[in-house]
């Protein structure tokens, strides 16, 4: 199981898109919180790394603690580091470090062998205040963007909008 997982980190920090195949099943399920559905096999997911590798050329992926297992589910903490250079869907290239910490949440497919479904947790709003695309948490900035969504108001009888701390 950790040299599974070892193969895989080195997939994504060697930037080898062949590697994917050699690691997941055919039929690979992937999820994070950025796709808006989820990836499908290994070509997909190499497709959905090539663009994490444009954009952060010298992006890595390592372990950042125990691996946990129990028959073919495992929990695997992982860190990404890269460098924000070049554009990603709508966010120019900004020129900061990004570092965030992810868990893989995977179950190895039948044979237990390769990955076959693969959930990745991470905190994305994190990831936009270190890119500087969103207001840092606590700030005036994620209190204006709270207000704007609904959140921390509510209707008063005559329609007035009141405040809620």
């Amino acid at each position: 199981m950790d040299e599974l997982l070892d193969s895989f980190q080195e997939a994504w920090s060697g930037r080898r898109r062949g590697a994917f195949a050699a690691v997941c099943a055919p039929d690979l399920h992937w999820t994070d919180p950025l796709a808006t559905e989820p990836v499908y096999g290994p070509e997909a997911l190499a497709d959905r790394a090539a663009r994490l590798w444009d954009a952060f050329p010298d992006a890595t992926v390592e372990s950042a603690g125990e691996r946990l297992a129990r028959g073919r589910l495992v929990a695997a903490p992982v860190l990404l580091t890269g460098t924000h250079r070049e554009p990603i869907s709508s966010i120019p290239a900004t020129g900061r470090r990004l570092t965030v910490h992810a868990l893989l949440y995977c179950e190895l497919d039948p044979p237990g062998e390769r990955l076959w479904r693969v959930r990745a947790f991470f905190d994305a709003y994190d990831a936009a205040v270190q890119l500087g695309v969103m207001p840092e948490r606590g700030s005036i900035g994620e209190k204006a963007i709270l207000m704007v969504r609904g959140f921390g108001l509510r209707r008063q009888g005559g329609g007035e909008v009141e405040r809620r701390d």
